[in-house]
């Protein structure tokens, strides 16, 4: 075997047999395509829906569904043991069921038993099958062993249902599975379950007339990080997203505004039983002071009126000042152009935050971009820099520390 094949990390796809079983195709194209080492696992039931022959070209290693294949090798074993990973996507209510119960009856089901890697499954279902006590206790049970379930998102189903339980989006999980490897032992675990966070992200908009607004170039891209982290961390997350064009994250409660105002409303009406409330969003310092019915026109010979500017609300010093319940944690981001730890140090002050997140921001740093670098202040004094790297590596730095303080002991 080639050096560069050994290297490559190996991670097994099994498949079950849901109609979300094509979708996994991209799944697989993106892992290997990324460098990774790919072999699929699919149920019998999953060749309904994507045949073997598909699995074994995509992957470039051959698919089965059986342990009496290749009996000398002893791949129900072998598989399981070799792996850096194991991804289940999509896992039906009938494989959690039995990953859950430690059935094995099938070479995937082996494999799930002699894994000693991290585990992740992308469950996907009717709404009532999620739903159901029984596979709400048995994702229950395989999260507190520490295998990572994402929640599925919402939206349309098989037919003309819609609700919960749609196969969360393949860039979603792989980006997951990549976050997964990259923790190696420290993989991620369930320490936010039973915690309610809320998140701001994306850029507010202050209309000025019905075509024009203030804005800023903020994407949410760091709050989403922030948002999917916490759902897979074991969160119940509310996401008050700003004007932003990207996709909900899979299990997250997407409330969508667009003005500083709008937002500060629905902040505070989701922080009101959180444990945690993160404000990512760029959220508009001022607004126009009057909103123009009609469209300002621009007349020849004469130069435009003044536009005068009011305050909005600073929703990140009134919930720090006004906690909704005790122990919460409250989380800023500071955004400055030029002496950024002291104005971030002078801001954690003034806002009276737990954690405030201080990046430089300018041309081609942190809006609009895929990575950021950043130093979390806290309260206590400390910081913690973050090297630069992809948006999801700070929003990992920020729940380690949020998760760290709910540990501590209550004075």
């Amino acid at each position: 075997m080639d050096m560069r094949e050994r290297d490559k990390p190996k991670v097994v796809l099994g498949v079950s047999g849901g109609i979300a079983a094509y979708k996994a195709c991209e799944l697989l194209r993106r892992l290997t395509e990324s460098g990774h080492d790919v072999r699929v696992v699919p149920t019998a039931a999953s060749l309904h829906f994507v045949g073997e022959a598909t699995w074994s070209a995509l992957s470039g290693n051959p698919a089965s569904t059986e342990v009496w294949e290749s009996v000398h090798e002893v791949p129900h074993v072998r598989i399981g043991q070799a792996a850096d990973l194991v991804v289940v996507a999509p896992a039906t209510a009938d494989l959690l069921a039995k990953a859950a119960h430690g059935l094995a009856d099938d070479l995937l089901t082996n494999t799930l038993l002699t894994a000693r890697c991290p585990v992740v499954f992308a469950p996907a279902m009717h709404t009532e099958m999620w739903e159901h006590p029984a596979t709400q206790e048995n994702v229950a049970t395989l999260r507190r062993r520490g295998a990572v379930v994402i929640e599925p998102a919402i939206g349309r189903l098989t037919g003309v249902d819609t609700g919960k339980g749609r196969f969360p989006d393949p860039v979603e999980i792989f980006e997951l599975c990549r976050r997964v490897l990259a923790r190696g032992a420290r993989t991620l675990t369930q320490d936010l379950a039973g915690r309610h966070v809320v998140i701001s992200a994306g850029g507010t908009r202050e209309p000025l007339d019905p075509v024009r607004y203030l804005g800023n170039r903020s994407s949410g891209k760091q709050g989403y990080a922030l948002a999917g982290i916490a759902a897979a961390r074991g969160a119940r997350v509310t996401l008050v997203a700003g004007n932003t064009e990207l996709p909900d994250p899979a299990g997250v409660d997407v409330v969508r505004v667009g003005t500083a105002v709008q937002l500060r409303e629905a902040v505070l009406k989701a922080a009101a039983d959180a444990d945690a409330v993160v404000m990512a969003a760029a959220v508009a310092d001022f607004r126009p002071a009057a909103y123009a019915t009609g469209k300002i026109k621009k007349r020849d010979g004469q130069e435009p009126d003044p536009v005068t500017l009011v305050r909005n609300p600073d929703i990140l010093a009134e919930i720090s000042a006004e906690r909704a319940r005790p122990g919460q944690l409250v989380v800023g981001f500071a955004a400055e152009t030029d002496n950024v730890l002291d104005n971030g140090r002078a801001k954690l002050a003034r806002k009276g935050c737990d954690l405030l997140v201080v990046n430089e921001v300018g041309e081609h740093k942190a809006f609009g971009s895929a990575e950021n670098e950043a130093v979390v202040l806290a309260a206590d004094g400390s910081e913690t820099p973050v090297p630069y790297g992809p948006k999801e590596a700070l929003a990992e730095t920020v729940w380690d520390l949020v998760a760290a303080r709910f540990a501590e002991p209550c004075p």
